[in-house]
């Protein structure tokens, strides 16, 4: 898991960026489901806007996982919407709105 912060107007940190890489956890199940449900957490605790989560190319069975876990109720009613990248399919945003 990474953070970066994107530098807003007068230098000052406008958002919060997480980033969860899936390649090193790929087969072990409940490693996944712990790995996102604590990148989540961890975007709720430090109010960052996006989570990247990167399941890789693939067969896509991984993202397919990654999509299941964020559709379960309790965990939709935590972000705002979830983004596939167009131009890389490896890829998957994770948006939050705060207010």
């Amino acid at each position: 898991m990474a953070a970066a912060s994107v530098p807003g107007p007068g230098g000052t940190v406008c958002a919060m960026r997480l980033k969860l890489d899936l390649h090193d956890v790929y087969n072990r199940g409940q490693d996944i489901d712990r790995a996102l449900q604590g990148i989540i957490d961890e975007a709720i605790a430090k109010r960052a806007t996006v989570i990247e989560i990167i399941p890789g190319k693939g067969s896509g069975q991984l993202k397919k996982r990654v999509l299941r876990f964020l559709d379960q109720k309790e965990i939709k009613a935590q972000y705002q919407r979830v983004e596939k990248d167009s131009r890389n399919f490896g890829r998957v945003f994770v948006h939050f709105r705060w207010k």
